[in-house]
């Protein structure tokens, strides 16, 4: 989508969460329940369009997976956002499935774009490793795993993956699309309620990279894989089939990061680049 919105329209920002749960993830599908479906279509209700306006989003998440801080964008008509633009949050409230929710929405700066003029996104992975399994109030954003958690080795091991790299090992290849990413965080903290939470902060993720680290380093915590292993596969840059994906539901999109207003247009543009490796002959 272009940075330039077309004469007599207005991009709007909507800041939004959802359990993702009974998702198909973020994306509209035929036939099948999406974050994405839902917003589209309470968004043609409450301004009674005959017309669906397509959202563009900081990050598609996929099912099962849940989001506090999800970004999405709309371009809609300015007749229809002066229109509406006083009631529009709450008729959305109304209109919206208890399981999404939308907690702002406001006109967008120039030059802002949900997905490219993002500067981060911060995921959580939560686990827990008591022997008694999960609280039964927590299942649905928790994994547990049957092992206890060594969190001075996982955080050993992730220190290897921070910084630019090319994530092939840890990625589902997708045709056309670079593995290259600059991973700009990765802890392990243990709360006071005993649930271990991997934060995750990167400019971007490829498909399955978060669940994709979180299973490495969760192999490193529980003893089976020794610290060095995961900045081993990841040297490789090839699909590693001995690394686990993790299921999706202890995994939550936290917050998306933009620039100051006057840098969005030009994050934008950088973003939509191919990136390289410094010394690489080409595209990865």
């Amino acid at each position: 989508m272009s940075d330039e919105v077309e004469p007599g329209s207005v991009r709007v920002r909507l800041d939004l969460a959802y359990d993702g749960r009974d998702f198909s993830g973020w994306a509209k599908q035929n036939e099948r329940r999406t974050v994405q479906g839902e917003l589209e279509s309470a968004i043609r209700t409450v301004t009674r369009s005959s017309t669906t306006y397509d959202l563009t989003v900081a990050g598609r998440t996929d099912a099962g997976v849940h989001a506090r801080g999800q970004v999405a964008q709309v371009d809609l008509p300015r007749e229809v956002w002066e229109e509406h633009r006083e009631m529009l949050l709450r008729r959305l409230s109304g209109r919206l499935p208890q399981d999404v929710r939308v907690w702002r929405v406001a006109e967008a700066p120039p030059g802002f774009n949900a997905r490219f003029s993002a500067i981060w996104r911060r995921y959580a992975y939560r686990v827990s490793d008591r022997p008694g399994g999960v609280d039964p109030l927590l299942r649905g954003h928790v994994l547990w795993h049957d092992r206890e958690l060594d969190l001075p080795a996982m955080n050993a091991a992730s220190q290897a993956l921070i910084g630019e790299h090319d994530f092939a090992a840890y990625c589902k290849k997708r045709e056309g699309a670079t593995t290259i990413r600059t991973l700009q965080q990765l802890i392990w903290e243990r709360g006071t309620d005993g649930i271990v939470t991997g934060t995750v902060r990167a400019d971007a993720f490829c498909h399955n990279m978060v669940r994709s680290l979180v299973g490495a380093l969760l192999s490193v915590g529980d003893g089976h894989r020794p610290v060095e292993w995961p900045g081993k596969v990841l040297a490789v840059a090839v699909r590693d089939s001995s690394v686990r994906v993790v299921r999706p539901h202890g995994l939550t999109l936290e917050e998306v990061g933009y620039p100051a207003d006057e840098l969005l247009a030009a994050r934008s543009r950088e973003a939509r680049n191919m990136r390289t490796l410094p010394g690489a002959a080409g595209c990865c």
